[in-house]
């Protein structure tokens, strides 16, 4: 016996970025079995975020969601080490809500309410 579902699934690409036009990424979106959004973020050739001007602590990772809730997810950790030749930054969280957007920008602290005005990288709606 064979069982289909219709679990949600979607892939979208960043953007091409103004402010660090070699960064490309994308946002991964999966409905798991308790019904909520499994969101991971993949960016890979993103500057350090101390290089930028101006100069910032870290890169932090917004959604807007179907109920227009604006919400930091967190920081993009680094994968670096021995065998990763490129800087790539990864991000994964699970949420209740769906997201219909999905944006990085550069902030003096990452536990910061409201996200500054340099967006780095940003999808189109979802």
């Amino acid at each position: 016996m064979i069982f289909f579902s219709n679990i949600y699934a979607q892939r979208t690409d960043f953007l091409i970025s103004t402010v660090v036009p070699a960064a490309r990424g994308y946002v991964d979106i999966n409905l798991n079995h308790e019904k909520n959004y499994v969101i991971k973020v993949y960016v890979s050739d993103l500057t350090e975020v101390k290089r930028l001007v101006p100069s910032k602590h870290s890169y932090v990772v917004w959604m807007i969601t179907e109920q227009t809730i604006l919400k930091n997810i967190g920081q993009i950790n680094s994968l670096t080490g021995f065998f990763v030749k490129k800087i790539k930054e990864s991000l994964e969280i699970i949420s209740p809500f769906k997201p219909i957007k999905v944006f990085i920008t550069t902030e003096y602290d990452s536990r910061v309410r409201y996200p500054s005005a340099d967006i780095v990288l940003s999808t189109q709606n979802i």
